[in-house]
């Protein structure tokens, strides 16, 4: 991985790897949907914790295309939302220690892991725009690649 690569994912660490309320977009029966939701950003995905029953997984599991943008800035992002089921399954039990761990303040206020219920989504980001210091960063995780340039986003 090139060095420009490693610094633009360093800044997706730095900026998501942590709570963060973002705008996703879903589609539903061919009209837009646009929610605001708490997200982890780990390993070039984000994931939410949501129930079963929820508008959001009944929107992904028909049509999984999505996109996220932070609440208070220009970060974008598109991907694939994938339910990958309970957290206390044993396949996701990396991510649920991180998730556990990282947002400890309020995971198990807001869940109930008990609940059969809940679940897991990880979106896997496919392109993203972020930036950081008047430079821009356009990442096609695809591929691998990348594009800077100057970016001032108010100006």
């Amino acid at each position: 991985m090139n060095k420009e690569l490693e610094k633009a994912i360093r800044i997706l660490v730095k900026e998501f790897g942590k709570n963060r309320k973002m705008y996703l977009a879903t589609s539903y029966e061919n009209l837009p949907k646009v929610k605001i939701v708490n997200t982890y950003y780990w390993n070039r995905s984000f994931y939410l914790v949501t129930l079963e029953s929820s508008e959001i997984l009944q929107q992904v599991m028909k049509n999984g295309k999505v996109s996220l943008c932070s609440t208070a800035s220009f970060h974008k992002f598109q991907g694939e939302a994938i339910k990958i089921g309970h957290p206390l399954k044993v396949e996701n039990k990396e991510i649920r220690d991180v998730l556990t761990e990282a947002l400890s303040d309020w995971y198990f206020e807001h869940h109930d892991e008990s609940d059969p219920n809940l679940c897991l989504v990880q979106i896997k980001i496919n392109t993203a725009f972020t930036y950081a210091n008047k430079i821009g960063y356009k990442v096609d995780f695809s591929k691998d690649e990348l594009n800077s340039f100057r970016f001032a986003p108010n100006g």
